[in-house]
């Protein structure tokens, strides 16, 4: 039945220009155009066709969609930008993973390292110690390291082009509420995103089988010098059982982040049954466990209660893999070009980020006019200066927060 709909679902939904508030404490997007539907715009939870919903989620904002085919099936403030914390890293990896072979090898040196933001949650790499890119990756999504994810950004030629092409990629994936200021999701004044934009990055980055396989990996051996190992496990309380919580059943990833200003933000993916499902819970009262306690209770749903539950909205396809784009004079009607073949497909997209400086410009031509359209002109002027050749890279060893790991809260 859910099948036999879906198409006419899908063309109902879209993109809405809407005129939104620009303050990030709004619980709507500060982009001009509504990615997703017009309900997602609206404050407040959104839910049609099922009742049950769990009545303790204290989150600022989440949303719950089917994997497979983008449906939204509830929400809460879904657009509303809220420090993301270390879940940025999956926006990392959807723009980075592919530019290394996994059983490449790279010795660290002392400036790879340098600029990792004092507090930071790590892994702990050292100079001088020879890796393999896949070390380097579990590091990244194992342990959250903020070492790891500098290692790769210097290695793809620099933090401000890392930067640069983060935020172009958050574009192709039409993840406008997204402002990237780090690659590592350290808190820095202006670096945002939603819990609608997390669970593009999560959707996007499933469709890739590395990617699959780093954020559900439990355990593993890292590097300590020499011969030494010593074993990492994943922060992912949902995925590992630790701090008290039990495994999740189905859980297939994908990733968390803590800051002492972000507060807990989780992404989780379940399989049940043959369905997939996407939960983003951002900034929970109460503890540390809250996070995934609250996901857990809103993956339950789904699998339940949510199984009737009609869509109020669509995790929307990339640019670059044929996905709808309305201009912000059309409304939800208007925006019927979503591709529902591209929606679930496991072919990676043909969009690669070129090599080089000059590379990530033409890039960001590309898509300029979506830029200026749908974002502030300070986000885009952000990008460009960014990507340029003459702009030094960022120190990031400064940040506003002094014990930002994610170690406390997994």
């Amino acid at each position: 039945m859910r099948d036999s709909s879906r198409l006419t679902r899908r063309a109902a939904l879209g993109l809405t220009a809407a005129a939104l508030p620009l303050s990030a404490a709004s619980p709507a997007s500060a982009a001009t155009t509504v990615v997703g539907g017009e309900r997602l715009a609206r404050g407040g939870i959104q839910v049609r066709g099922a009742t049950g919903l769990p009545k303790k989620i204290t989150a600022q904002a989440w949303l719950l969609a089917d994997c497979d085919s983008g449906e939204v099936l509830a929400s809460y403030n879904a657009h509303r930008r809220l420090p993301p914390a270390s879940t940025l890293k999956m926006l990392f990896a959807d723009t980075v993973l592919k530019k290394f072979e996994r059983t490449g090898r790279y010795t660290v040196k002392d400036s790879d390292i340098s600029d990792v933001p004092s507090g930071s949650s790590l892994v702990g790499i050292k100079a001088g110690i020879t890796y393999t890119v896949e070390q380097l990756w579990q590091g990244v999504f194992l342990r959250s390291g903020n070492d790891a994810v500098h290692v790769l950004s210097h290695m793809n030629g620099g933090l401000a082009k890392t930067v640069a092409e983060m935020q172009a990629k958050a574009v192709d994936l039409q993840a406008l509420d997204t402002h990237v200021v780090s690659p590592d999701g350290f808190d820095h004044n202006g670096q945002l995103s939603s819990a609608y934009d997390l669970t593009l990055f999560a959707r996007h980055g499933l469709k890739d089988e590395e990617f699959r396989g780093y954020c559900g990996t439990r355990t593993a051996d890292f590097p300590a010098g020499g011969k030494k190992t010593f074993q990492i496990q994943n922060t992912d309380r949902l995925l590992t059982g630790a701090w008290g919580l039990g495994v999740y059943k189905g859980l297939i990833g994908v990733k968390n982040g803590y800051t002492s200003h972000a507060g807990n933000t989780f992404t989780g993916a379940a399989t049940r049954g043959g369905r997939t499902l996407l939960v983003t819970v951002m900034h929970p009262a109460a503890g540390s466990n809250a996070v995934y306690e609250q996901t857990a209770a809103l993956l339950d749903w789904g699998f339940g209660n949510g199984s009737s539950a009609q869509s109020v909205g669509l995790l929307v396809d990339p640019l670059s893999e044929g996905g709808a784009s309305a201009s912000p004079s059309k409304g939800a009607a208007g925006a019927s070009g979503t591709s529902a073949a591209a929606a679930g497909s496991s072919k990676p997209s043909p969009w690669r980020l070129a090599e080089g400086g000059a590379g990530t410009l033409a890039l960001l031509g590309a898509g300029a006019w979506a830029l200026r359209r749908r974002r502030r002109t300070a986000v885009a002027a952000t990008a460009t200066a960014a990507a340029t050749a003459a702009v030094a890279e960022p120190d990031l060893r400064d940040a506003r927060v002094s014990d930002p790991g994610d170690t406390p809260a997994g």
